[in-house]
């Protein structure tokens, strides 16, 4: 993982709620609150929750006098969802590392995270360190991205940008976000920190946009992709978002954007 893969400040935070989380994040935010809600914790943590949309998804979902205390390890994104929130007394916000989890043993029922493992830099020992958090019955709901090419929007622009950057084409898409999709990889991470109840499904859903190039803002400024394509021309950002549009016009016509998205949802027990 690169360096820049983590980074989430200045635009980002902002573009990234407004155009990838209606696109792509609220319909896996959704199906994740409902796991969450099956499990009816008393507390609930929430890591890498990004600018909030299971955080939304979830405290609508769960009743008065629970405990939800919500991570993230990058405070900007943390600043746009505690914003986003209706004040609720029953969540806490709290920056904080995954991999270093500053709460007590058998503090929570329940251990989400959307989308966040992919960017955990040890996996088992994040893992580790979240059995550890939770009680003895409690379970560990997490989601990541499946492969690119299960991702069509995604890849799209990826294989689009290859093309503005023959020699050193901008891989952060390929690298982190559909990264770590390996079902059988996954597995032998939970059972090395301990997790032994593991049930693992791939849910396919459809992303929408309204235009192709809300799909491109997204994609080129809205995530760490951008950081990318400044690295290696900052001049050429808008000629980058320009050239994804273009592409994804190409496939989906001029209106609105649907295609197929790709996830892999796990559920863990100790």
């Amino acid at each position: 993982m690169s360096n820049t893969d983590k980074v989430f400040a200045g635009s980002i935070p902002k573009i990234y709620d407004d155009y990838l989380v209606p696109m792509i994040f609220s319909v896996y935010a959704e199906d994740l609150a409902r796991r969450v809600a099956a499990r009816s914790p008393a507390a609930l943590l929430e890591i890498a929750a990004g600018t909030g949309a299971v955080t939304r998804a979830v405290a609508a979902a769960l009743p008065r006098g629970i405990r939800y205390v919500v991570t993230d390890l990058n405070e900007p994104m943390l600043a746009v969802a505690a914003q986003r929130q209706a004040d609720d007394d029953r969540i806490i916000w709290r920056q904080a590392d995954a991999m270093a989890l500053p709460f007590g043993d058998a503090e929570f029922d329940v251990v989400c995270c959307q989308f966040g493992a992919m960017f955990f830099p040890d996996r088992a020992k994040a893992y580790g360190g979240i059995k550890r958090v939770l009680k003895g019955d409690g379970t560990f709901v997490f989601n990541v991205w499946d492969r690119i090419e299960d991702n069509v929007v995604t890849h799209e622009a990826t294989n689009a940008l290859a093309k503005l950057f023959p020699d050193d084409p901008p891989r952060f898409m390929v690298r982190t976000p559909h990264g770590y999709h390996d079902k059988s990889i996954i597995r032998a991470d939970l059972e090395r920190a301990g997790f032994r109840d593991i049930a693992i499904e791939t849910r396919s859903e459809i992303s929408r946009a309204p235009s192709a190039e809300y799909v491109a803002l997204a994609l080129c400024q809205g995530t760490p992709l951008r950081s990318e394509i400044e690295a290696r021309d900052a001049s050429k950002l808008q000629a980058a978002t320009d050239l994804v549009a273009e592409a994804i016009r190409a496939r989906h016509g001029s209106g609105a954007v649907e295609d197929k998205i790709q996830a892999i949802v796990i559920e863990a027990r100790p």
